[in-house]
């Protein structure tokens, strides 16, 4: 379940746009409504709560009462910052180990490059190698990862654009399914995507994995 369309991610796009058109001028652009944009967060994870409370898959029933509500971080607006692709010439194929041990085949599609706290960062891309490219495959890890967020790292989707010019919004980073049932196979982040600063948004470790104190 991604995040919605439109909103937040249109503004930055627009904003982003007029700014390369004016020679790089850039400031950093924000929301029109940043309550709305926060509500759509806040909806988003309830339905997430709501379906999964609703079905065995991935939660097993005598489970849902250690794993819900998921945990979250806040919202927070300086964690959804403008990104760029830089497609790749030659889309490589590799193969990420998966929590089962299995590797799954994964194309990189390309580069995302984008600020986050006054840091310059990227993440690769990804997409299954030999099928039409749907939606961008973003696996991450950061410095909460394995304390205060899931150890195998987190998940985002980002739809493809025509124009190049992305929203990375951590507020929607959420725990692979292997986080909560082992019967899945999840791909780990390649080593690109490691991030060097914690992200403090999206998704927190699941409660009855987070670390003792």
């Amino acid at each position: 379940m991604g995040p919605p369309k439109g909103g937040r991610y249109a503004v930055f796009g627009l904003l982003l746009l007029a700014a390369i058109g004016a020679g790089g001028c850039t400031s950093s652009p924000g929301p029109e409504d940043d309550s709305a944009y926060l509500n759509q967060i806040i909806e988003w994870r309830a339905e997430r709560d709501k379906t999964w409370s609703e079905t065995t898959d991935p939660i097993p029933a005598d489970k849902r009462s250690e794993f819900l509500p998921l945990p979250y971080y806040p919202p927070n607006t300086a964690y959804a910052v403008p990104a760029e692709l830089k497609l790749s010439d030659t889309r490589p194929v590799v193969e990420l180990p998966t929590s089962t041990g299995e590797l799954r085949r994964m194309q990189i599609v390309g580069t995302l490059e984008f600020t986050l706290n006054g840091q310059k960062l990227s993440l690769g891309a990804l997409s299954p190698a030999g099928e039409p490219i749907r939606s961008l495959f973003v696996p991450f890890a950061d410095l909460t990862t394995g304390t205060e967020t899931y150890k195998a790292g987190r998940y985002l989707d980002i739809e493809p654009t025509a124009t190049g010019i992305y929203t990375i919004d951590f507020n929607y980073a959420y725990n692979p399914t292997c986080a909560y049932n082992n019967a899945y196979s999840c791909p780990y982040p390649p080593p690109s995507n490691r991030l060097k600063i914690p992200v403090h948004a999206g998704e927190k470790a699941p409660a009855d994995k987070a670390p003792k104190s």
